[in-house]
């Protein structure tokens, strides 16, 4: 078994191997520390890993990589953040909702994040060229294109005149989101319901609004929450011939008719840049917070031929990834 395949799997105890304690006092040891399973990152990391190595830092020989996973439990990151500080390594990298539970732990150990949040919103960023703290990285946060997608929408279906908007109230900057969907809608001419859903119970209710006054389809803002009912959301929409559209290739992967946002694969490779300044003595703070740069259209056709629907052939033609 490889090494990190190894340290990946022990999730809360590290042995180092043998052959590895004579390197490890010069090697760089970073944490890596998420809410979220380990197989729902793999693609990630992998992209994650081979740009630090690029950079020169080659796991195994240089550096070392310990894993901390929550499992989908969030009240575990504050413990799991205490035990890499204990190892202890010289930086976290902190991924989606651990990021703002990291924020409030007043941690020693410098930060690097990538979250989908908005840091501005969320507290700990004066603005993205004045990161707070010890803490600096990357956000997915692009609140713009929640009108591009509406606008995807009705490239689908021309005659949409009603959609459902889903998303989370506690996701920092979803308020911005909201904004640029709504100004949207209103320009084309689509009367949007916003449905707040914080909880299980609070999105079985509004499915139970939705059945009273159907949407034609549902926009899904991107959140770990979104993440973790996403297939429960895609079912509903598609049981009403709703179709379902959101931020990541996850949504579109599970049966969303379409995905529009940030390339994370691009985003995670980006991450290893930060990793790399703070490991060779930047401090966090002289870090600006960058957002997405570039972005990706996936469309699911299986999804849109079951719905009896469409896709122009120019969308198609756009697209950077069919799914058939």
């Amino acid at each position: 078994m490889k090494r990190r395949s190894l340290l990946a799997g022990l999730g809360c105890a590290v042995v180092w191997p043998l052959t590895a304690r004579s390197q490890a006092a010069s090697a760089a040891r970073i944490g890596w520390i998420t809410a979220q399973r380990a197989a729902s990152l793999t693609p990630y990391l992998d992209a994650f890993r081979a740009s630090l190595a690029d950079l020169g830092l080659v796991e195994g020989r240089n550096l070392f990589i310990v894993f901390r996973y929550g499992n989908d439990a969030i009240e575990r990151v504050p413990q799991l953040a205490a035990e890499l500080e204990q190892i202890p390594v010289d930086l976290i990298v902190a991924q989606g909702a651990a990021v703002p539970v990291i924020s409030t732990l007043g941690l020693r150990v410098p930060v690097v994040y990538v979250f989908s949040g908005d840091p501005i919103s969320a507290g700990f960023a004066s603005s993205l060229a004045e990161p707070k703290g010890n803490m600096t990285g990357l956000s997915f946060m692009a609140p713009d294109l929640n009108g591009k997608r509406l606008e995807l929408l009705r490239e689908i279906i021309p005659d949409l005149h009603r959609v459902a908007l889903i998303a989370n109230p506690e996701h920092p900057g979803e308020h911005l989101e909201r904004s640029y969907s709504i100004k949207t809608a209103e320009r084309l001419g689509i009367t949007v319901d916003y449905f707040p859903t914080r909880t299980p119970e609070e999105l079985a209710a509004a499915f139970a609004s939705m059945v009273a006054q159907p949407p034609q389809a549902i926009s899904l803002f991107a959140d770990g929450f979104a993440i973790q009912n996403r297939q429960r959301i895609i079912e509903f929409g598609m049981s009403h011939r709703a179709p379902v559209i959101s931020g990541w290739p996850v949504f579109a992967q599970s049966g969303a008719i379409c995905t529009y946002g940030p390339r994370l694969v691009g985003s995670y490779r980006r991450l290893a840049y930060y990793v790399d300044r703070v490991l060779k003595g930047a401090r966090p703070a002289q870090l600006p917070i960058e957002q997405p740069t570039e972005f990706e259209l996936v469309v699911n056709l299986k999804t849109a031929k079951a719905l009896g629907l469409t896709v122009p052939p120019i969308l198609l033609a756009r697209a950077d990834e069919i799914i058939e």
